[in-house]
C-alpha cells in the first residue's frame, strides 16, 4: 500500500498546514480531470503551447455543463480524506513556469476566477533564464491566491543514469535534486504561504520504481503526465495522472470528452514500472464486472487502435502491434460509459 503525506499551505490562508496520509486515496471519493499546461501564446513550441484564443474558449468551457473548478489544495485534501468531489470536477495546473504563464494566462484566469498551481523546476529560474517567470513575478502571484509546488531542483530526465553511476548513486543524486527544488521554492516563495509542501510533479512525466518509492519514502504525492482522471478508488499517489493540454490537443469536443471522463477501476497493472523495451505487454485488472468493459478499446502511441486480448472477465492484456521508438510512449484505454461519458486508462512507457 501507498503512504504519502503533504502539508497544503493556501495563499488564501496563510497559516493553513494539514498533514494527510494516504494509502492509495479512499475508495469512497470521487473522480477529477487535471489539466496540465505549459506555454501561452509562444508559437515557436507547438508541443507544449497553447493559443491565448483557444486557451480563452477552454477557460469557458470549464464553467459549462455543471463542471467545478477545485483549488489543487482543496482536491488532495478532499481526495486524501474521503469527501466528496462535485460531479465533473476539474483543476489546472501549469509546468515549468515559463514567462507566458505571467504575462497571457494569469490575466484569463484571474478575470474568470480560476485557480490554479504552477509547478516549477527552480534551478532555471535561478540562473535567470529570460523564458521564465522571475522570483518577484511568482510572489506578486502567490498574494493573489496562485499556488506552486516542486517540479524538481534542474528539471532533468531523472530516470537516465549518468557514466558510471551505480543506482545508488543516482538515488542520491535524484533525492538531493528534488530536495533542492523544495528548499528554493520554501526559500523564495514560502512567506507568501503558497507553497504545496510536499506536492510534486516528475520532469517530462519519466519515472521509475526506483523514484517513485523515493518520492514515496519522502512522504509526498507526485503528477506524471499520462492522462485519465485522478481517482479516489483507483489511483497511484506516486503518480497521478493529468490531461495534457497544447496545440494539438486544443479542440474543444475532445477536451470536453476528457474533462467528462470517468476513471477506468484498474485494481492491478503488471508491471507498473514505465521502463521497458520496444515491444512491452501491459496486463490490466478492473475491479469488477461491467458490461462496458468488453467495448473497451486501446490506442497506442504512433500507432492508433491496439484491441486488447481478454485473458479473463476484467483482464485484458495490451501489446504494441509494432516495436516502439525510444523515448516517451503510452497506451490510452478508454470504454464507453453512462450519459455518453468514457471511462478512461492510460500508462506511460519510457522505452530504453
Amino acid at each position: 500500500m501507498i503512504r504519502a503525506a503533504f502539508r497544503i499551505r493556501s495563499g488564501l490562508t496563510s497559516c493553513l498546514a494539514a498533514l494527510l496520509v494516504l494509502s492509495t486515496f479512499s475508495a469512497t471519493a470521487d473522480s477529477v480531470s487535471v489539466l496540465m499546461y505549459h506555454r501561452f501564446a509562444e508559437d515557436r513550441y507547438p508541443s507544449t503551447n497553447v493559443q491565448a484564443e483557444d486557451f480563452r474558449e477552454q477557460l469557458a468551457l470549464l464553467a459549462q455543463d455543471g463542471r467545478t473548478v477545485i483549488a489543487l489544495p482543496s482536491l488532495l485534501e478532499r481526495l486524501a480524506g474521503g469527501a466528496p468531489l462535485p460531479d465533473r470536477a476539474v483543476a489546472v495546473t501549469i509546468d515549468d513556469a515559463y514567462r507566458s504563464v505571467h504575462d497571457v494566462a494569469w490575466p484569463m484566469l484571474a478575470d474568470a476566477g480560476i485557480p490554479f498551481t504552477v509547478f516549477v523546476a527552480t534551478d532555471p529560474v535561478d540562473e535567470g533564464h529570460s523564458s521564465l517567470m522571475d522570483w518577484d513575478m511568482m510572489r506578486a502571484m502567490a498574494r493573489q491566491g496562485v499556488t506552486f509546488a516542486n517540479h524538481s531542483g534542474s528539471h532533468d530526465h531523472l530516470v537516465q543514469r549518468r557514466p558510471g553511476e551505480s543506482d545508488a548513486q543516482r538515488l542520491a543524486r535524484v533525492r538531493e535534486d528534488l530536495e533542492r527544488g523544495a528548499r528554493r521554492l520554501e526559500e523564495e516563495l514560502g512567506a507568501t504561504g503558497a507553497v504545496l509542501e510536499g506536492v510534486f510533479a516528475w520532469p517530462f512525466g519519466e519515472y521509475d520504481v526506483a523514484l517513485a518509492d523515493l518520492v514515496q519514502e519522502l512522504g509526498w504525492v507526485a503528477f506524471g503526465q499520462q492522462s485519465g482522471p485522478v481517482s479516489g478508488a483507483a489511483t497511484d499517489a506516486r503518480a497521478l495522472p493529468r490531461f495534457p493540454v497544447n496545440e494539438a490537443y486544443s479542440d474543444l469536443g475532445e477536451l470536453r470528452t476528457k474533462l467528462d471522463s470517468l476513471p477506468l477501476p484498474v485494481a492491478s497493472i503488471d508491471p507498473w514500472n514505465p521502463v521497458t523495451g520496444p515491444r512491452p505487454e501491459l496486463v490490466v485488472t478492473l475491479a469488477g464486472e461491467r458490461a462496458e468493459w468488453p467495448r473497451l478499446a486501446c490506442y497506442v502511441s504512433g500507432q492508433g487502435r491496439v484491441d486488447p486480448e481478454w485473458l479473463a472477465p476484467g483482464r485484458f492484456r495490451v501489446t504494441p502491434l509494432n516495436a516502439l521508438g525510444r523515448g516517451r510512449q503510452r497506451v490510452n484505454c478508454t470504454a464507453p460509459g453512462p450519459g455518453g461519458r468514457y471511462y478512461w486508462f492510460s500508462h506511460p512507457w519510457l522505452v530504453e
